[in-house]
């Protein structure tokens, strides 16, 4: 059985540690525990984990953020992959650093990446990993804060949260996602 996890970031080297990143940050967290590499592929970045008789096409868009619903959608209809076997990893402004929120559903929150998916796909049913990447910026300060660097204390934190969520991913492919949720929210 196929899923689809998509990490939405940015890409381009000036990106590779920025909040806005985290999603890019978790799979490649999971590729490098798994001992495989991301190759270039149409859209997206692609790596192929196998867990449990699953496969999990790990998809990191080329899109940049604001068009993450086109890369979606183009490996949704090329893998055939329904809607309830894909899992996006976004960052969340809402949440305090490294808590994380699974929902099987929800609202774009302000974020441009889950507003172009929305949009694309015509709904927002669609399970998604949102890491907390906090708050601590002032007003209109937003899009630097997102596209600005991990403080020292949280890169101290990162790599535990990565493997909670690597953890989380297989889990929503093998026991599901109420099951995943009950598990790893707000862990």
């Amino acid at each position: 059985m196929k899923y689809l996890v998509f990490g939405l970031g940015n890409i381009g080297s000036e990106y590779t540690e920025t909040r806005h990143n985290i999603g890019f940050k978790i799979l490649d967290g999971l590729v490098r525990s798994s001992g495989i590499f991301f190759e270039s592929d149409k859209l997206a970045s692609k790596a192929i984990v196998k867990f449990k008789g699953r496969q999990l096409i790990l998809l990191k868009p080329s899109t940049y953020m604001n068009l993450s619903g086109k890369s979606v959608n183009y490996w949704m209809q090329k893998e055939k992959v329904p809607i309830e076997r894909v899992l996006i990893l976004t960052d969340d402004l809402a949440l305090p650093f490294g808590k994380l929120r699974l929902r099987g559903k929800g609202s774009d929150g302000g974020h441009n990446g889950l507003k172009s998916i929305n949009e694309i796909l015509g709904n927002n049913k669609y399970a998604r990993l949102r890491f907390g990447v906090g708050s601590e910026f002032n007003p209109g300060s937003q899009v630097n804060y997102v596209l600005g660097n991990w403080s020292t204390e949280e890169q101290k934190q990162m790599d535990e949260r990565i493997e909670t969520c690597s953890e989380l991913i297989k889990s929503f492919a093998s026991v599901g996602l109420g099951s995943t949720m009950s598990n790893f929210n707000n862990k």
